[in-house]
């Protein structure tokens, strides 16, 4: 089977993918960094809460659009623990929690864009007039 190549994403979606494959790595290394060297909360048990952000780091290399929608709504379980941790602890864990609030939102905000940006150009890349 022959199959043509797809044209050449606009630099904007790249961008947001970039972004999101960033902050993805981002949270898996605050969350690993976090619970077993800068404010360990225990045994390093609670480290194992990185798990489920390794599920969607292979799609979102091979820029699958339904893992970037449902990551979109994943992330939010990780935003509820920054925000929870940066109200409750103190020092370290209050600004681990901050972080971890920002990079969610960041991962948010990417994939959100990475969704719309390729859906806008969905017609366009299929060769179909607006």
């Amino acid at each position: 089977m022959i199959t043509t190549p797809s044209p050449p994403l606009p630099a904007a979606v790249a961008w947001s993918r970039a972004l999101a494959v960033g902050s993805l790595l981002g949270l898996i290394a605050l969350g690993l960094a976090w619970e077993l060297w800068l404010a360990p909360t225990g045994s390093g048990w609670l480290a194992l809460k990185v798990l489920p952000l390794l599920v969607p780091l292979s799609g979102l290399l091979r820029n699958r659009m339904y893992t970037y929608r449902w990551v979109s709504l994943f992330v939010w379980l990780y935003f509820i623990e920054g925000v929870v941790r940066a109200a409750s602890d103190r020092g370290i864990g209050k600004v681990l929690g901050l972080i971890e609030v920002a990079l969610c939102l960041t991962l948010f905000a990417a994939c959100a864009m990475h969704v719309r940006w390729r859906l806008r150009h969905a017609p366009a890349a299929a060769g179909v007039a607006h």
